[in-house]
Parts: C-alpha cells; sequence; structure tokens
C-alpha cells in the first residue's frame, strides 16, 4: 500500500487490534535501564501536631542510597489528612488513600497542617536516615501521645538513573497527589499498601527485602496512575504511551535499540505512513523518532560503560559498527566523549 493511500487513512492497520501485539513495553524498558531500586520503608504514626522536614536529595541521598543519581520520595497516606509542600514552591493536601510523590529530590515537609511546620537541622535528619538505613530504629515512627494515630503515612524512597536520558522522570512534577483509592488500578495499589503495612507491623523473616520490592512496585502503579489522569491535550512521552502510534513505535525502539532504524522502517513497522508517524511522534514525545533512539541508545550504553566495558563494545551493543561513530554521538547527546564520561561518574 502506498504512503499516500495510508496518509489520507491515517492507519494501515488498527494498532491496538488483538493481532497487534506490542513487541516490548517502553515504560518496563525505561524502569529497567534507569536503575529503579527501593531503599528505605517506613511508617509514621502521628498523634496531636507533627511535621517533618526532609531536606534536599542533595543532602542526604548518600545517606540514604550511595551511588543513586536521583532520589525519589513517596508517602502513601492511609490514615487521617497530611499537607506537603516545597520548600520554595506547592503545596497541596493528601487524603487518606492519597500518594505524595517528590520525584526531583526538592527540600520538602509534611505536616498534620501548614502552621505546625518548623525548622529541622539537615544533620538531624542525616543521623535519622543512617539510622533508619542500618536497621537501628523501629519500622513505624511515633510522634505524640500512645494513643490512637491521627495521621499513618507510609514513607518510601527509591533511587534511579537521571542521566544521560531518563525520559521518565523529567516529565513528572516537583510535586504531585496521586488519587489511589478510585479510578483504574486502585485494587492493585490497596493491595499493596495493605501488605507494606502488614510486613511492617509484623516483621518477618526477609520483610525488608519484600519491602524495598514493594516500594518499586507502588512508585510503578503511581506512573501508571498518573498516565490514566493525564488531560487529552497533554503533549509528553507519557502522553505517547496512551497514544496507539505513539506507544507501538516507542516499543519498536525500545525492543531493538540496537537496529538500524530508518523513518520508513519503524513506520512500516508501526502500521502508518511516514508522515503521520512523524508528525504524532514528534507532536507527542517532543523529538523525532530517530533522534529519539539515539538519546536512548546513549542511556543504555552508559550501564555498560559503568561496568566497565569497552568504549567500542557497547558501542556496538547498542547499534555503531566503529567506536568511532559511537564517541561521535554519545558527545552530541551527553557533551563529553565516553571514556571522559565514565571517568567524572567513577570520581563522583
Amino acid at each position: 500500500m502506498g504512503d499516500a493511500h495510508a496518509h489520507a487513512s491515517g492507519l494501515l492497520d488498527d494498532p491496538s487490534g488483538p493481532d497487534q501485539a506490542l513487541p516490548s513495553d517502553a515504560l518496563s524498558a525505561v524502569l529497567r535501564a534507569v536503575s529503579l531500586t527501593g531503599t528505605c520503608f517506613f511508617v509514621v504514626e502521628a498523634t496531636g501536631p507533627w511535621w517533618a522536614e526532609v531536606p534536599s536529595a542533595a543532602a542526604i541521598g548518600s545517606c540514604i542510597l550511595p551511588g543513586a543519581q536521583q532520589l525519589v520520595s513517596y508517602h502513601v497516606v492511609t490514615e487521617g489528612r497530611c499537607w506537603a509542600g516545597l520548600e520554595h514552591g506547592a503545596s497541596l493536601w493528601a487524603e487518606a488513600g492519597d500518594i505524595v510523590v517528590i520525584p526531583h529530590g526538592d527540600c520538602y515537609a509534611l505536616a498534620n497542617a501548614p502552621g505546625v511546620v518548623g525548622e529541622q537541622p539537615v544533620e538531624d535528619s542525616k543521623t535519622f536516615f543512617r539510622q533508619l538505613t542500618a536497621g537501628l530504629l523501629p519500622p513505624t515512627i511515633r510522634y505524640g501521645d500512645s494513643g490512637s494515630p491521627d495521621l499513618r503515612v507510609l514513607c518510601g524512597f527509591l533511587g534511579c538513573d537521571l542521566l544521560p536520558f531518563n525520559p521518565l522522570l523529567g516529565l513528572l512534577p516537583r510535586l504531585a497527589r496521586v488519587p489511589a483509592t478510585s479510578g483504574p488500578g486502585s485494587r492493585r495499589l490497596a493491595c499493596l499498601v495493605e501488605l507494606a503495612l502488614s510486613e511492617s507491623r509484623e516483621r518477618q523473616a526477609g520483610s525488608d527485602v519484600v519491602l524495598l520490592r514493594i516500594s518499586e512496585l507502588l512508585f510503578v502503579e503511581v506512573i501508571r496512575r498518573h498516565v490514566e489522569a493525564l488531560p487529552p491535550d497533554e503533549t509528553s512521552w507519557l502522553a505517547g504511551l496512551r497514544d496507539p502510534v505513539v506507544s507501538r513505535a516507542l516499543a519498536l525502539l525500545h525492543g531493538e535499540p540496537a537496529r538500524a532504524w530508518s523513518l520508513h522502517v519503524l513506520a512500516r513497522e508501526a502500521a502508518v505512513s511516514r508522515s503521520v508517524l512523524a508528525e504524532r511522534f514528534t507532536r507527542l514525545v517532543g523529538q523525532a523518532p530517530i533522534q529519539y533512539l539515539t538519546r536512548w541508545r546513549m542511556q543504555l550504553a552508559s550501564r555498560g560503560l559503568l561496568e566497565g566495558r569497552t568504549v567500542a563494545s557497547v558501542g556496538l551493543d547498542v547499534g555503531y559498527e566503529s567506536e568511532a561513530a559511537f564517541s561521535r554521538a554519545f558527545k552530541n547527546v551527553v557533551g563529553t566523549s565516553p571514556a571522559a564520561w565514565r571517568r567524572r561518574r567513577h570520581a563522583s
């Protein structure tokens, strides 16, 4: 079928049809490549006025998850009502069942009410997280009287890679509230929260590992809910996951990143015309398909470089036949050569 006819109809075939299963899952591929890793996980129970300030990830990241490029924190309100606010920015209220996410490592505070927020020395926070990750604190941190708590919050932290290219993290707002008690996926979230609370209370053998995995699963569910809640006119990589044409193209690129893709080949396998694919992909993702592929290849290459493999072998694995071609592409995207980037990362 000719390209002009395909453009007129929009799609050669319906990419959402049952016989057109995606060859890969773009969101899963990104989450794997950015090395999502759960770390400390605990419960806060408060009775009466309560507040807590969490310094920026730059200040406390080494105490929670050394080596992580980015620290993501989230808090599930299981009872009561909680206020959350960035040090210099947005604030919001979260009800029981809501999840508060701070994905960019900002300094923030949690409280029963904004008026009770004070100031906490950074060194005190560092000491708290060092003791928590070392297992020297109980899994449930209690504040106030010993009576029934007014507020119960499940707190988790995740580490992930940010550079050279993380198409997911940069698109999340600095402070977000995800309602967990309604809409698609609410049952899954409720089960994960209940399992986390149960593991925190009972502390059976292997609970630490279970809780860390739950923290990762909760974050994935948060991302899913965020995608589902995006407005229809949203343009972003996340919005592209909802579009049948763009999601198919993303799945193809993530499924075989080393393949010698061209716009023509990608459009043919995505079952659309080149013009439809180029327009829709660029409008939603913000860059052309092959430009996106190049940046994604650099993200994959960064893992191989940090593992100590040769520049030539890493380049070959992500689709470059020569070390020189790979080095040029890497420098164009990252701003420095692969070897220099690796030295700088190891030094930091």
